[in-house]
């Protein structure tokens, strides 16, 4: 079985994801992840794939004229990070929109050996609101980057925050 990367971009449109899953299980293809957002009216979608097809094969299942879609054969590797790797976080930023919000918080993040694992971001006027799922090692200082994080939100006029994500037992 190979393991493909697929992506595909297209207007947004009802039954859009139902088209693209839709020819992807009509040809025995299994999603084994996935991720999909609104992107300004656009339907933006990565979905990691297994089965018998080549990359070749499952883009002419999948293509459609108003899809953009691409497909490559990837190697299955483990996951950077693991539950006992690492801890769970969640970081949130509010604040007007500026070039480079992201780029000097991911920096300072990556600084510590810190990992976004998920992000979102979305704006909405001029305000900017972004929520990623970060995973830090176990010994990050997360107050001092707590500190450090309010101080370059307090440059960019903009609120930060970062918090562990608890576990709770359902």
């Amino acid at each position: 079985m190979g393991l493909s990367a697929v992506t595909v971009l297209g207007v947004d449109r009802p039954g859009v994801i139902a088209a693209v899953t839709g020819s992807l299980a009509g040809c025995g293809a299994n999603i084994q992840d996935s991720t999909m957002t609104l992107l300004g009216g656009h339907v933006a979608m990565m979905l990691l794939v297994s089965g018998d097809l080549s990359p070749e094969d499952l883009l002419r299942r999948v293509s459609a004229p108003d899809l953009v879609v691409t497909a490559s054969a990837v190697k299955a590797q483990r996951h950077f990070g693991s539950p006992s790797s690492g801890r769970g976080h969640v970081l949130t930023v509010h604040g007007p929109d500026r070039p480079g919000i992201l780029s000097v918080i991911s920096t300072e993040l990556a600084a510590v050996g810190g990992h976004i694992t998920g992000m979102s971001s979305r704006l909405s006027g001029r305000l900017y609101v972004l929520i990623a799922d970060v995973e830090l090692p176990d010994e990050v200082d997360v107050a001092g980057l707590a500190s450090r994080l309010a101080a370059v939100g307090a440059g960019l006029d903009s609120e930060i925050t970062i918090r562990r994500v608890e576990s709770h037992a359902l």
